[in-house]
Parts: structure tokens; sequence; C-alpha cells
């Protein structure tokens, strides 16, 4: 029996108002787990400011976030540069209905199956600097306003389990995403006297149209059916949705340094024998490695 589903879409155990008058930033909120957790935040009254590199993407979450008649503002951003996160910041402060954001959800990041050997150096350095600096870079440039306004804000940085476990096919996001959860922890004692909360939120399995095609194509090698999680099934995306908005809600005003893992208790999974070992390129089907 797996574990209940949950409530309906547009349920929420918030009050509708929670968020009305607030402005929540979130990165990459036009697509996939990002415009999940927009759309939440969107149902509970907030003005959204979603930002991406790519056009399309903000033309999703813009069309998503009017279906729900929230207020959007999409700015097209690299996270990577603090340039831009500083006019992207000043185009929301000067928008009328927008303003500083209170909420930021840093969810953009780069990701993507390979071995470690086979992993080109820009390859590493492309995904490090959007999920860990341009995390960094956008957390940064936020709460430095809000400390000049004296105003409280709450940061939630989406992580994933195997910042704890390593995550072999993906040394790169798991060597960010490590540095990720210890940002978290940092950065909630330094600005905690100044009424800034942060924390983490990692997500398990939330199968959504938007994945990449690589990731896609690494799943069907493997499983992403019910019966892989110990819930019997996969997550809702309004689950994810409802916990980032708990996180930031004035009841979740006490909770910070913490990463709330949302996946079923998958990450935790043992076994009593241990299963064959089946080396990472054999699960993403390739043959044997050769310089060059």
């Amino acid at each position: 029996m797996p574990l209940p589903e949950p409530p309906a879409a547009g349920a929420s155990a918030l009050p509708r108002e929670t968020f009305t008058g607030t402005t929540v930033l979130v990165t990459g909120g036009g697509t996939g787990l990002g415009k999940a957790i927009a759309t939440e935040f969107a149902r509970l009254g907030a003005a959204l400011v979603i930002i991406s590199r790519k056009d399309e993407h903000l033309d999703a979450g813009r069309a998503a976030m009017e279906h729900l008649g929230a207020p959007v503002l999409t700015l097209k951003c690299d996270i990577r540069d603090p340039d831009q996160i500083s006019a992207a910041l000043d185009k929301a402060q000067d928008s009328p209905g927008f303003g500083l954001p209170a909420v930021l959800v840093n969810n953009a990041a780069a990701n993507f199956p390979v071995p470690a050997e086979d992993m080109s150096a820009n390859a590493w350095r492309t995904v490090v600097d959007i999920t860990l600096n341009g995390t960094f870079f956008c957390t940064r440039e936020l709460v430095r306003r809000h400390l000049s306004e004296k105003t409280p804000a709450s940061v939630i940085c989406v992580g994933a389990s195997y910042a704890w476990t390593g995550g072999p096919g993906f040394a790169h996001s798991a060597a960010a995403k490590a540095g990720v959860k210890n940002m978290v922890e940092t950065l909630a004692v330094e600005w905690g006297p100044y009424g800034i909360q942060v924390n983490g939120l990692v997500p398990g399995m939330f199968p959504h149209d938007d994945q990449t095609a690589d990731i896609k194509e690494n799943l069907a090698r493997t499983s992403e059916k019910d019966a892989a999680q110990p819930a019997m099934r996969v997550g809702r995306l309004r689950e994810l949705g409802w916990a980032a908005t708990y996180l930031a809600s004035p009841y979740a005003r006490f909770i910070s340094g913490h990463t709330l893992v949302v996946d079923g208790a998958n990450w935790q999974r043992k076994f009593l024998t241990n299963p064959a070992t089946v080396t990472v390129r054999d699960q993403m089907g390739r043959g044997e490695f050769a310089l060059g």
C-alpha cells in the first residue's frame, strides 16, 4: 500500500492570504520544479518574479502565473553574473505592485548525468558556476538589500540528497549541492540576527514534462516507477510547492538552517544485503573508457 495521495491540486494548509502583499522571486521558475513552487506561492496571494536565461521558459512561467491570476514579472537573467542579478532586482524594486522580494527561492541549477572520467572541464565549471555560485550571488544580492533596509526575508535553496551521500554519475552537481547545503547552514547563523531565514529544500522523484532529454534517457534505463520508492509512489509536484510555501510562511519563522527532504524516505533506503555493483558507465549504456 503506498503512502496516501495528497489533497487535490489547489488545496493548501495555509490561509489563502498568507503571501498577499509579498513578492516572491523564483530563479528558474518558468519550468519544472521551479514553476510548481511558484504556482503554490501564487495560489496564496504572492506576486511572482521569475528569472531565467531563456525566453521560452519566461513565457511559460508568465502564462502559468497569469492563468492563476497572480501578478507576475519575468526577467531575463544569467545568475552566474552578479551584475545581471543586481539589475533584475532593481527592476523588481522599481516595478509597481512588486518591490524588493521578501522571499527568494534559489531553484535554478545545471545538471546532467556523466561519468566523472568523461566530464570536460567546461562541464564541471558550468554546473558549479550555476548551481553553487549563482545561488550564492542571488542570495547575497537580495540579503544585502534587506540588511540595508532592515527588513526580514526568507531564502530557500533547492538542494539534492546526494549532498549528503555523494552522487555517482553526478560528481559536478553533487559537489555543488553539497556546497549549497553548507551555505544554508552557514548563512542561517550569520544572518539570523538580522531577521533573515535561510533553509534548504530537497526534492525526491517528481517526474515532470520539463526534464531534460538526458535525464529522461537515464531514468528510462533505470526506473522511476512507483515500486522503486519506499513510499510506493513518486511525488506530486504540488507537494514540493506546499513544502516551499510552508518554509517561507509566518508559521515556520523559527525554522532556519534546516534542509527539508521531500522524497518519501527514498534517500534513506538501505538493503539488508548489498546488490551487485553496476558501474556508472554500464548504468548509462556507455562503452569502455578510452583516452581521447
